[in-house]
Order: C-alpha cells, then sequence, then structure tokens
C-alpha cells in the first residue's frame, strides 16, 4: 500500500493537500516550506516540479516556475533537496512534473530517484492513458510507484470507470475544465459535476484541485470529495508573506487559531 493509500485508510475526509513549487520563492526554499506545511497540519504536499511549457498551470503557478527556473532549480537540486529532508518529514509526498521531464531525465534515473527520496505518488497531468497501459503501469510497478490520474467534467464515464479502475490512492478530480488558478466561489455547475461523479460510486477516494483557494471552497470541495488541494492561492500567499507566515494560511483554510504542530522524527 503505497504512503497516500495509508494516509485515506486512516483519515478519508477533510484531507488538506498544498502544492507549492519547488524552488520558489528561493532555491533553497523546498525544504523549509515542507517543513512548515508539514509542522501546520497539511495531509499531504504537492511538490511541483517548475516547467518552462505546462499543460494546466495557470499564470500564477507558471510565474512561480519561471521564477524558480531563473533561480537555477533543476530535478538533480529537487532529488538532493527532498532527499535533505527525507529523514526527518512524516507528511506523505507527491511529486507533481510533466511527461517530458521524465523522459529527458531517463525513466528509469527518475523512479530510482523517487524512490531515494522515499516518494511513491506521482502526477503526470500529460500522461496518455494508452502510454500508460502500454508502458508505464509496468514501469511504474516495477518501481512501487502509483500514478494518479486526472479527470475533468468532459471526462466520459468510460474513461473516468477506467481510471477508477487503475487507481491505487485517490483520483484528482479537476473542479472545472480550465487551467489551475482561484476563481473564487464553487458554482452551481460545478456542484452539478460533484454530484454527478458522487452519484458513481467509484471505488476511489476523490481529491478536488483548481479553484480551490479558502475555507469555504475547501469545505465545499468536502462535502463531494474526500478532501481537496490548493495551490495558486498558497502561491500568491507565498510570494507576498513569505515562508514564514505558512501557517496562517492553512490555519484559515482549517479554521485553526493556533498552528497544528506534529511530531517530526
Amino acid at each position: 500500500m503505497n504512503s497516500i493509500a495509508r494516509l485515506i485508510e486512516k483519515k478519508s475526509s477533510q484531507l488538506l493537500s498544498i502544492y507549492f513549487t519547488s524552488g520558489f520563492p528561493k532555491l533553497d526554499d523546498t525544504t523549509k516550506i515542507i517543513q512548515e506545511l508539514s509542522s501546520s497540519g497539511v495531509d499531504f504536499i504537492e511538490v511541483g516540479l517548475p516547467y518552462s511549457d505546462p499543460l494546466a498551470d495557470g499564470p500564477t503557478i507558471q510565474n512561480s516556475s519561471q521564477k524558480a527556473l531563473k533561480n537555477g532549480i533543476n530535478l538533480d537540486i529537487v532529488f538532493d533537496q527532498l532527499l535533505e529532508i527525507k529523514e526527518t518529514n512524516t507528511t506523505p509526498l507527491v511529486l507533481m512534473g510533466y511527461l517530458n521531464q521524465l523522459l529527458k531525465y531517463g525513466e528509469d534515473k527518475f523512479c530510482q530517484k523517487l524512490v531515494d527520496c522515499g516518494i511513491d505518488t506521482v502526477i503526470i497531468p500529460d500522461l496518455p492513458m494508452i502510454e500508460y497501459e502500454n508502458h508505464y503501469q509496468e514501469l511504474f510497478n516495477k518501481y512501487g510507484i502509483n500514478n494518479v490520474f486526472l479527470i475533468t467534467p468532459l471526462t466520459s464515464e468510460e474513461r473516468i470507470r477506467k481510471i477508477d479502475s487503475f487507481t491505487k490512492s485517490f483520483i484528482y478530480m479537476v473542479a472545472s475544465s480550465s487551467i489551475t488558478g482561484a476563481k473564487g466561489e464553487i458554482s452551481q455547475e460545478q456542484i452539478n459535476y460533484f454530484e454527478r461523479i458522487k452519484s458513481m460510486e467509484l471505488q476511489s477516494k476523490r481529491i478536488i484541485g483548481f479553484g480551490i483557494s479558502d475555507k469555504a471552497t475547501f469545505s465545499k470541495a468536502c462535502e463531494y470529495g474526500n478532501g481537496a488541494i490548493i495551490g495558486s492561492a498558497f502561491i500568491k500567499h507565498l510570494e507576498k508573506q513569505g515562508v514564514e507566515k505558512i501557517s496562517e494560511f492553512v490555519n484559515s483554510v482549517l479554521d485553526k487559531k493556533t498552528p497544528v504542530k506534529k511530531i517530526l522524527k
């Protein structure tokens, strides 16, 4: 059982995940951000690999990726940072990147680095299903890596059922058909979509992302899924307030007045 599946087995609702871009705002902030998010009570953390040509990222995350790349971040540095924090971090990490990054780095080398860093779950939004079935499923199984698939309001029921059969942790339920970024309140159209997916009675847990930005949208998303991921809103907070104020953001989402400090190894 992978780390996210074990987490969900213990806590199956109100799961909060935070996305951040590695190497942003500063090159060496990656480990600090993970430490602060972990000690603030986040359930799992999505570590973004900066990429020059992102498929799903909105302006805020694109901007953070560009700044991280200017800072000099690359995959070797990211893996070194994740390895550095491996022994003290107790919060499951999910690595989010793009297929070209994996290919350029080397498939087996990439997978082995994940294993070395203690990461067993990835999100690769542009990985075609047929490529997963024909090649990457076997490759990932070889290294004990779990791939998270995304669904959107436009995803067919047939594809959703297929994704459900492949899923070993959770399905990433994209709240809209657009790119990432805070959208304000959750619309009735989105709620209809959430209810439709909920009525399918899938075997997999569902984590909702894209447009989740605060306590209100997080709470609403949790009514229809097992939790939610916040990205762009956190990146904005991080850029304005810095690493030192991370707990304030998390507490505002979880409606806590004081930080929830986890016991680290």
